[in-house]
């Protein structure tokens, strides 16, 4: 059971980790650039971009992987290059992040915080637009993405990794796919994960069993930083996720809106922790071009069938 957890939590793409991911025609990849300077793979990030040339820089879409906190690889990234090969205006980034074999909370969000600063600080170097950077990640992934949508202002969760602190780490929206959102409400809503078992994903996250780690939990869920300036929202969850609970996407939602922030809910009917159809990748791609390139694109809460 522990194994099929990860598994899911990780995403089918898991066993393409380690291997280079075939380019879309035309693109070329910057791999393994260390964001931190301390020469951990596990800080480093790979750029994709359109090999088009132009003097515009291109909006950039950030990926960050799933896996539980505890596996998974910025190889892992197939899904991204779906959605920026689609139009030259738009460039990619995966990053890894230390697991929790590592480090426990919250060097993971300082991690992605770093990574963030660093392609700022050198987007004209690579042609990007550093005031638009969409925030992409599935499962933990969602939940670190989440994070960065909701935490610009917390220089507790900042971090002082790298050499570019004088960067923000703002993002310009956030797509988040079955990401954890509320600890503190976590257990005992139907997920196989138990936060009070010491080695489950979420427990070894926090440093030990959820009920004896409130306050790091609190700390850890993004509801817990909702303001009005933070980044627009795009949820994608699953009405039968066995892992994270679907409420954890409608509680958050209905707190972003509460905040006025924009916020569109994409439920998957039927659908698991992880899924992938042309209608979701369709209404992912819109949501990108709204909030990155400024296009008149309608946008509304939905639901898709995900199987």
């Amino acid at each position: 059971m522990r194994y099929l957890i990860l598994l899911a939590l990780s995403f089918p793409l898991l066993a393409q980790a380690q291997k280079a991911i075939p380019l879309p025609a035309g693109y070329t990849a910057v791999r393994d650039v260390d964001y931190v300077g301390a020469g951990n793979a596990r800080q480093t990030l790979d750029l994709y971009l359109p090999g088009s040339t132009t003097e515009k820089p291109r909006a950039l879409v950030v990926f960050v992987h799933g896996g539980g906190w505890e596996e998974g690889s910025k190889e892992d990234a197939k899904v991204l290059l779906t959605l920026i090969k689609r139009n030259p205006a738009y460039a990619g980034a995966s990053l890894n992040y230390r697991l929790t074999d590592q480090a426990k909370w919250p060097a993971q969000i300082h991690d992605c915080k770093a990574a963030i600063r660093w392609l700022r600080a050198h987007a004209q170097e690579y042609k990007l637009d550093p005031t638009k950077i969409a925030a992409f990640g599935i499962s933990a992934g969602g939940h670190l993405v989440s994070m960065l949508g909701v935490t610009g202002g917390e220089k507790e969760l900042e971090g002082d990794l790298g050499k570019h602190l004088d960067q923000s780490s703002r993002v310009t929206c956030v797509l988040d796919f079955c990401g954890p959102s509320d600890f503190l409400h976590f257990g005992g809503k139907g997920s196989a994960i138990n936060p009070e078992d010491p080695t489950s994903a979420v427990a070894k996250l926090l440093g030990g069993p959820l009920n004896d780690h409130q306050e790091e939990a609190r700390k850890a869920s993004p509801i817990t930083y909702i303001s009005p300036d933070d980044a627009p929202f795009l949820l994608i969850h699953g009405d039968k996720d066995p892992l994270v609970p679907y409420s954890q996407a409608t509680d958050f939602d209905a707190a972003l809106q509460k905040a006025r922030i924009p916020a569109i809910l994409i439920t998957g009917k039927d659908g698991g922790h992880v899924w992938f159809t042309g209608p979701l990748i369709e209404r992912m791609y819109d949501f990108n071009a709204r909030y990155l390139l400024g296009q008149e694109v309608q946008l509304a809460p939905t639901t898709v069938q995900a199987r």
